[in-house]
């Protein structure tokens, strides 16, 4: 399965976040047959949040891409087709990065791995069960 993580998921899994990953999606993340990937969204939104003092980091911002990839994590770039791309149904959100990431996952055929309750019923993302 190819799955894409959502910002809280990525800092939990590199020890950089306050929650912790439920054991139903750890699973899912250790299973070798799954592809794990980062939208670089991911990445601008925690640079945003720790220049804005929200996020409290043990690691340098320019530290994340090297600590993915050892964690078998990889980037996912961002392009047109993300951009512009319609979400069905419409997330109830009004987070840009919920709906980039959402766009991402029906553009590139990802689940989206995530405990937002504002995105978890939605059917693009994995279910935590």
């Amino acid at each position: 399965m190819r799955l894409l993580l959502d910002t809280h998921i990525v800092l939990a899994e590199l020890g950089q976040g306050s929650v912790s990953t439920p054991a139903s999606i750890k699973r899912r993340l250790d299973d070798p047959g799954n592809q794990l990937r980062v939208s670089v969204a991911t990445l601008w939104e925690i640079a945003i949040k720790f220049r804005l003092g929200k996020l409290k980091l043990s690691i340098k911002l320019q530290e994340f891409p090297d600590l993915l990839r050892l964690s078998r994590l990889y980037l996912v770039p961002i392009d047109e087709r993300h951009a512009l791309a319609e979400i069905f149904p419409d997330p109830p959100t009004r987070d840009p990065f919920d709906r980039l990431l959402l766009a991402q996952c029906e553009v590139e055929g990802f689940r989206l791995v995530t405990l937002d309750r504002a995105l978890a019923g939605h059917p693009l993302a994995l279910s935590p069960a």
